[in-house]
């Protein structure tokens, strides 16, 4: 049986694609945000997996495809961030002020959460960058001395808590603005909380998209600063 799937070129495709659609059908007929499609199509990968004792690598191999249209389904992002330019740029300094702050705040609250709970160095600093997009957060984790497959596990989770309940934990603290919203889901929860952000409306993505890019490039420029103090006074 395991050799089926080895030996069929576009079995982990077929996987991944398949998992990510039952996940969305059992999204719709639940209404749940707990019930995230992400969520639901890594666990069904997972259990796949280890069900076929098939080893990761392999899955990874297969993917590469979708893996590499990553790139241009990100730049997609920027349409609803085109529609919404006047409105950028009527509030483009606040925005870029609640970016920046938010992208310390998330650095920061985390590496200070983590000193308090005694985590370890390297957990700590794979933490650091987790509210970025993938790359970044991996490229940066490398640099700081942080373990990147941890961080990339991370990244994933941010994502995906982002993407479920993002928007109601906004509501229930009375952020209603659109342009907030759009700004605080894409500060912290990068690419797979915007895909939310969009269903909560244009504007509400097109800010989100837009700070998935500054936040990236904030914690890549900041992160290694605030380890360096961390690791002066607290490590």
């Amino acid at each position: 049986m395991k050799g089926i799937f080895l030996n069929n070129p576009f079995w982990g495709v077929s996987l991944s694609l398949g998992a990510f659609i039952i996940g969305v059908n059992i999204n719709e007929k639940i209404k749940s945000p707990i019930v995230n499609p992400l969520l639901i199509g890594s666990i069904i990968i997972i259990v796949f997996l280890k069900f076929f004792s098939i080893d990761y690598e392999i899955y990874k191999e297969q993917n590469e495809i979708l893996n590499f249209l990553l790139g241009p389904a990100t730049v997609i992002l920027a349409v609803p961030l085109y529609k919404s330019m006047e409105v950028l740029k009527k509030n483009i300094h606040g925005a870029l002020m609640g970016i920046l702050i938010g992208t310390i705040v998330s650095i920061v609250s985390v590496v200070g959460l983590a000193i308090v709970l005694g985590a370890s160095e390297p957990v700590l600093l794979s933490l650091a960058p987790k509210a970025v997009t993938t790359p970044i957060a991996m490229e940066v984790s490398r640099i700081i001395g942080g373990i990147p497959p941890l961080t990339t596990a991370l990244v994933a989770i941010t994502g995906i808590f982002g993407a479920s309940f993002g928007p109601e934990i906004l509501r229930f603290f009375k952020v209603d603005n659109e342009i907030a919203m759009g700004i605080a889901i894409g500060t912290t929860t990068h690419a797979l909380g915007t895909t939310r952000a969009l269903q909560e409306g244009e504007l509400v993505g097109a800010m989100s998209s837009l700070s998935i890019g500054i936040a990236g490039l904030v914690t890549a420029f900041m992160t290694p600063y605030i380890i360096e103090f961390v690791r002066l006074y607290f490590i």
